[in-house]
């Protein structure tokens, strides 16, 4: 794009802080902008952390945010998205009460979950999800561990510690964040056995205090990191200081399969229905008798009644079914799928899959009993070969099929001998249509979560928009809608500025504006910068016109962006030649 003539450097370099100005309001308002960022590099005090936490999430924008990864788990998702979203403001609420009144929060009873479901149903990845969502801190431990080190308290405060660490240091924004206890069933005491169970009750003891209340110490006798540290500041200040950190605020969700659990409840209701005259009910899979597990049977299954009235919420999570483990597969945010496309990208490799290839899969997985996680082992065994041998070829492209999975071997020695076959081909277009397809349903389904910034519907040129940046940076959705949605706001920020600059009104049409996102997108610079350089060829025919016409309102149609001194001679003559012969 040339500049036109008679532009002196003046008027450039108004142009160019007026675009500054642009830039630092666009920043300011995202929370993004330089000097933004040297403060957040600051320790943070009590109202830096809070800005790090997304205290405004609302329960239901949350659970249509995880639509968008989670296969079924309705409940979970509902009462996890509730629960956390209630936990976080009313942490907010009470702390912006001052703490006037010493009895605030006394006796505060935290939503801490217990999560009841088999492995691979997606409990971990559910609770990770919202941690990121929320911005809040998220460590992840093994209830086992503690069982086969013999710890009573040690390891327990340890996961506190690991979630300062996790927060950079941050204490004040690790007192909002998210303990996960994973395998907690395994943490049950034994039965018959003779004498205390230090590795079972002891841990469940020692967890009772950080559930509800308590100052953990961040310094440790066997850290020599934390001795360190403590040593720096006595040097500096002459003063001990001791570092804590109250679990008030801190949410704790435990998980497990509780495989022995439903014989626990079926015992219950049978000896509920003992009687002359009792009618015995149609005995149910143990699935659905999980959904009816009382405080009772927790207790029976072998947990301290201390410890089970610290998770007043829990949740039973659905087993997958092979059409879940298929809808998995093909949902574009999918891990397994995005993180092996990545493996063949580090190589310049393009990978597709089709969508036989992809019931085939979930079918072998759904045949290994472990939910999510044996897809991981099929899409291995099927793609190993192709990724071990290609590397080294000039074979840049390669599709997955029900033949491949079948027969990866096989199938590899027929790509070697003809990588142009047209059966190859036309199974990797295939695979991209569909693949594009559902990429598209996915994009409309989330205009739900970006009501608020979007003006209208999605059109089909901007939904390709965002599956082209999707595909092309190999990144999650929900970045590639932000992307091109910051790119469309900053095209209605340049047309006010070129209202406040110029006293000339304009605006683009929607193809516009998909144009001008468009090529500065191939031109590789952002889109204020592209604007202004299309704003110095606007201004001068525009101003022409103005002072010709009276005429101070354009809609500037796609062609004034992809050919516009062509765009704008027709203008001109139009208006030029209509204003002389109104004269006339």
């Amino acid at each position: 794009m040339n500049r036109p003539p008679g532009d002196d450097d003046s008027r450039a370099k108004t142009l160019e802080e007026r675009m500054n100005e642009y830039l630092e309001r666009y920043h300011a308002r995202r929370g993004s902008s330089p000097a933004r960022a040297t403060q957040d590099q600051a320790p943070a005090s009590d109202s830096g952390a809070l800005a790090k936490i997304n205290f405004d999430m609302r329960p239901e924008e949350l659970i249509a945010y995880l639509d968008q990864y989670i296969v079924r788990q309705d409940e979970a998702k509902a009462v996890l998205a509730t629960k956390i979203c209630t936990h976080l403001n009313r942490a907010r609420y009470l702390m912006s009460r001052g703490g006037d009144d010493p009895a605030d929060g006394v006796g505060l009873i935290k939503n801490n979950v217990l999560l009841i479901g088999p492995t691979g149903v997606g409990k971990t990845y559910m609770v990770k999800l919202i941690a990121a969502k929320l911005g809040v801190p998220f460590v992840k431990g093994d209830a086992t561990k503690f069982s086969e080190t013999g710890y009573v308290g040690g390891d327990v405060e340890d996961l506190i510690r690991e979630l300062v660490h996790q927060a950079g240091d941050d204490i004040e924004l690790a007192q909002f964040g998210i303990v996960y206890v994973d395998e907690v069933d395994k943490i049950a005491s034994s039965k018959g056995l003779i004498g205390p169970d230090v590795s079972r009750t002891g841990v469940q003891r020692a967890l009772l205090k950080p559930m509800e209340e308590t100052e953990v110490d961040l310094k440790v006798p066997h850290d020599p990191v934390s001795q360190l540290q403590a040593i720096e500041a006595y040097r500096r200040t002459g003063k001990r200081q001791r570092r804590t950190i109250n679990t008030r605020y801190i949410l704790f969700i435990m998980s497990g399969a509780f495989s022995d659990l439903p014989e626990v409840i079926k015992r219950r209701r049978n000896r509920q229905q003992m009687g002359f005259g009792a009618k015995m009910k149609n005995p149910r899979d143990d699935h659905e008798l999980l959904k009816e597990v009382t405080a009772q049977d927790l207790v029976e299954y072998g947990f301290e009644t201390e410890f089970v009235g610290r998770l007043p919420v829990v949740v039973v999570l659905d087993e997958l079914s092979k059409d879940d483990l298929y809808q998995i597969l093909r949902n574009p945010n999918n891990p397994v799928i995005v993180s092996k496309k990545r493996d063949f990208a580090a190589y310049g490799i393009d990978l597709r899959f089709t969508d036989a290839a992809l019931k085939e899969l979930a079918a072998r997985a759904y045949e290994m009993k472990t939910g999510a996680r044996a897809l991981v082992s099929v899409v291995e065994k099927a793609t190993l070969p192709f990724e071990k041998h290609l590397p080294s070829t000039d074979i840049s492209r390669v599709v997955i099929t029900p033949e491949v999975v079948a027969d990866p071997e096989g199938a590899l020695k027929q790509l070697l001998e003809d990588p142009e076959a047209p059966n190859w081909q036309e199974a990797y277009e295939q695979a991209g249509r569909e693949e594009r397809e559902q990429l598209i349903k996915m994009i409309q389904r989330r205009q739900v979560l970006y009501s608020e910034r979007l003006p209208k519907p999605l059109t089909p040129a901007r939904m390709e928009l965002i599956a082209e940046e999707f595909y092309r940076c190999g990144m999650s959705m929900e970045v590639a809608f932000n992307r091109v949605l910051e790119r469309f706001e900053q095209v209605q920020e340049f047309e006010e500025s070129f209202f406040a600059r110029y006293g000339i009104k304009i605006s683009f049409t929607d193809a516009a504006q998909v144009a001008i996102v468009t090529a500065a997108t191939a031109e590789g610079t952002d889109v204020p910068a592209y604007c202004g350089q299309l704003g110095q060829l606007l201004e001068p025919a525009l101003r022409l016109v103005q002072d010709r016409t009276g005429i101070s309102e354009f809609v500037l149609p796609e062609e004034a962006v992809l050919e516009t001194e062509k765009y704008l001679h027709e203008l001109f003559e139009r208006h030029y030649h209509g204003a002389v012969h109104r004269e006339a």
